[in-house]
């Protein structure tokens, strides 16, 4: 026959049948498969089904980990199915039924009325304080009041808590305490903005349930959340497990979950996340009706959507300023506004790039000297006082500071914003740095005089974040750096140096005089290195 019905049966819950509609038929935990059983001890593709040329059903393993067995036998080679057989795969079992005789039927429990419940959140939202006046009745009017006074008392609650974890602390009280039927209680959050749904808090409303609950959230039916969220609906199930429009969704059985509810974090503005709800059992009271419990739960969810938007709004400006105090040590203002406004950055880290800069290190004269004759106290305001000075002429044009090694200034022009005109701004910084210093030696405001010696060179390099998890720097890596710490050694004192790389992307030359060719240590290369004239004989 043509068609193989799956009947998988699973001990505790109604059993479910799937129909093989197309050849061939793969089950396994992957979701690509056709049939996907989501458990540990599934492999990717365990099985597939597939039909030969005369139209004969055939099993065979795909080389799982925990194999095939058919009819209580490991399935070692391609077998044929017969009518009744019993498929086992890890601890599911699946019997093949070819046709079912018109006097055999399969228990499927009827579909009751207000057994789900599917509404638009918005409608929902304002029903649970409209409550129908009859004829005047005082009775209504006072219940419409204090569901209002309830509404105020839960905002101004919320309100005032400032942390994701206080909200939700305001929401498991009231949810526990005026939803009886529900167990368990999940915060669900798109903080990303891309859709993407991410736990953020979760309780149970017993000590000892909440010990059971999966801290990775695997307990909640995704398929439930991900439609209240993307098609603003608010739903309450019963029996979810009973619900043909959950039929297909396997995740709910296996989840075991009966009764849920889900709404949409949504302020008539945004949705933002979702409030999820759910127990193990079917509780009756609900397929009678029930509705007040989803309309309380949207009202509710409407009030917590303004303090989550508000939390994720903090949330974003707390980043945004953590981001640019980080940049802010390594980049020029300008540069740091570039960052902010561009797309450039992934998780917080401007991700590695390969790309042509020129890289600068200067380097105190005779440091260790100095250092002799000074405390560490003096040898930190010295330092801090020179750094400040040195870096404004990197900054101003344009510069990024890499990091201070010591008494040494690292900095790179070209990146992380693109600078064709990289060489030159490097050469007007090492100008600038040597012409502020010298300000500076002549009013004595460094307290004695100080001499740098700067190394510049150009070429590609590797730029962007690198570290750990717990540490990241902002830096650049390749055989241009390693070159110009080299030359750094050969520069006489109050000088700088350029490579002929360096030297070559210059649109003028002036001030700038053959030094000779050297070989660096680690660099299989002769380098033709050029040095600017003194100061002095340019006055």
């Amino acid at each position: 026959m043509s068609e193989v019905i799956l009947n998988l049966q699973i001990e505790g819950n109604h059993p479910k049948t799937v129909t093989v509609t197309h050849d061939p038929f793969v089950i396994g935990r992957s979701v690509e498969c056709d049939l996907q059983l989501p458990f540990p001890g599934i492999s990717r593709c365990h099985t597939r089904l597939f039909k030969t040329a005369s139209g004969v059903w055939m099993i065979e393993d795909m080389g799982s980990k925990n194999h095939t067995i058919l009819n209580n036998k490991i399935l070692q080679t391609p077998a044929k199915l017969n009518d009744g057989d019993f498929i086992k795969l890890d601890e599911m079992f699946i019997r093949v039924v070819f046709e079912i005789p018109a006097s055999i039927t399969i228990p499927k429990p009827p579909i009751l009325s207000g057994r789900t419940l599917i509404g638009k959140a918005k409608e929902l939202q304002k029903q649970w304080i409209q409550t129908e006046i009859k004829n005047e009745n005082v009775g209504d009017y006072q219940r419409a009041i204090d569901r209002l006074k309830e509404l105020v008392e839960i905002a101004k609650s919320l309100n005032s808590a400032e942390s994701i974890e206080a909200i939700f602390g305001k929401v498991k009280e009231v949810v526990f305490r005026e939803l009886k039927g529900i167990e368990r209680l999940a915060l669900l959050i798109d903080v990303s903005g891309t859709g993407q749904l991410e736990l953020i808090k979760f309780a149970a409303k017993t000590p000892f349930e909440q010990q059971q609950m999966p801290t990775d959230g695997s307990w909640i039916s995704r398929t439930i959340c991900q439609k209240a969220f993307a098609e603003q609906v608010a739903i309450k199930t019963s029996d979810a497990q009973d619900d043909e429009r959950f039929e297909s969704e396997m995740s709910i059985v296996f989840k075991d979950i009966r009764s849920a509810l889900a709404v949409p974090l949504w302020d008539e503005n945004k949705v933002v996340g979702v409030l999820y709800g759910d127990a193990h059992l079917s509780f009756d009271y609900w397929q009678g009706g029930g509705d007040e419990d989803l309309s309380f739960f949207s009202a509710l969810a409407n009030l917590v959507a303004s303090s989550v938007q508000r939390w994720l709004l903090a949330r974003q400006l707390r980043s945004e300023e953590m981001l640019r105090q980080k940049l802010q040590r390594y980049h020029s203002p300008a540069v740091v506004q570039h960052l902010m406004r561009a797309s450039v950055l992934q998780d917080d880290r401007i991700a590695p790039l390969e790309g042509e800069i020129s890289i600068m290190f200067a380097d105190i004269v005779g440091f260790t000297a100095i250092s002799e004759r000074l405390t560490p106290t003096q040898i930190a305001s010295l330092l801090n006082n020179l750094f400040e000075e040195m870096l404004q002429e990197v900054f101003a044009f344009g510069g990024t500071l890499d990091k201070f090694i010591g008494d040494c200034i690292m900095a790179f022009w070209g990146a992380p914003e693109s600078q064709d005109d990289h060489a030159e701004r490097a050469v007007a910084a090492a100008r600038g740095m040597l012409e502020r210093l010298a300000r500076l030696n002549a009013s004595c405001a460094l307290g004695q005089p100080i001499e740098l010696r700067i190394a510049i060179n150009s070429g590609k390099a590797v730029i962007g974040d690198v570290g750990s998890s717990k540490r990241v720097d902002y830096t650049v890596l390749g055989a241009t750096i390693n070159l110009a710490s080299r030359m750094e050694t050969i520069c006489p004192p109050g000088e700088f140096v350029i490579s002929e790389d360096t030297y070559h992307l210059l649109n003028s030359q002036e001030g700038l005089e053959p030094m000779g060719n050297f070989r660096f240590k680690g660099i299989d290369r002769e380098v033709h290195v050029y040095q600017n004239k003194r100061l002095s004989s340019e006055n």
